[in-house]
């Protein structure tokens, strides 16, 4: 982020993740609301009398004073908005919000204010927070995530062809963008299979509102089938596996 121009800055932020710097200090990753994703360092945070240090936790939304630094801008004051609480008290939930975080941290760079991609990190944290059974607000993160992001896999028509997708299993491509009718999908070895109920899933999330996209029932064998799909999309997009998902798995394991 370019820190001339300015001395003081107010912002909201959601802390993306944070790794010690220098003998006493804190470098952050953090995503705003008015400057999109950008870096700070933290003075003093690791001592054991900082005030800071409670409101700069990862998964945090907090307002936060920044201050002009020589390299990168200074965190003069951080105050806690939300701490989600309920999601730290269980390692699924945190397993979730790391991988969704991470998603995020991997496909963003510091290019300025995006509030839309703001607006979809929180409440996708709060709804893996509140609710009893999170992996759907997950499957909606990503599918939401990747139309933000400009990579918006097609799901109605063939994606070599253009034919219309019907009813029935059919294949889906990373390279292609999207489904693959049958015909196509036996040509492309690089396709996985999909069957007709993930389908619905996916089109259900792409084109309508979470509380609409929720009333749907996903079973578990649906839910793995979307997740390992996903996975292969996001590894093609990125050129490299995320480290999150590993993760996920000990903790079902």
């Amino acid at each position: 982020m370019p820190t001339s121009g300015f001395r003081t800055q107010r912002l909201d932020a959601i802390v993306l993740r944070h790794q010690d710097w220098g003998e006493a200090d804190r470098l952050l990753w953090l995503f705003t609301r008015e400057q999109g994703k950008l870096r700070a360092v933290a003075k003093g945070i690791r001592k054991m009398r900082s005030r800071k240090a409670g409101h700069l936790e990862p998964f945090t939304r907090v307002t936060l004073q920044i201050a002009e630094g020589k390299d990168l801008p200074i965190i003069t004051q951080a105050e806690a908005q939300e701490t989600f609480s309920s999601l730290r008290e269980n390692l699924m939930r945190i397993g979730y919000a790391a991988y969704i975080v991470e998603l995020l941290d991997r496909f963003t760079y510091e290019e300025g204010e995006n509030t839309v991609l703001f607006d979809l990190i929180y409440t996708s944290l709060a709804r893996i927070s509140q609710e009893a059974e999170p992996s759907f607000a997950v499957r909606y993160y990503e599918i939401h995530l990747l139309d933000l992001l400009g990579f918006r896999p097609q799901l109605f028509q063939c994606a070599r062809c253009g034919e219309e997708i019907k009813p029935q299993d059919q294949f889906f491509s990373a390279l292609a963008g999207g489904v693959l009718c049958p015909n196509c999908g036996r040509q492309a070895p690089e396709a996985h299979l999909v069957t007709t109920q993930a389908l619905r899933v996916l089109r259900h999330c792409q084109r309508s509102s979470y509380a609409e996209a929720r009333r749907l029932v996903v079973s578990d064998n649906t839910d793995h089938e979307l997740e390992q799909l996903m996975q292969y999309y996001f590894t093609y997009l990125l050129e490299r596996s995320l480290n999150t998902p590993d993760f996920l798995r000990r903790i079902r394991s």
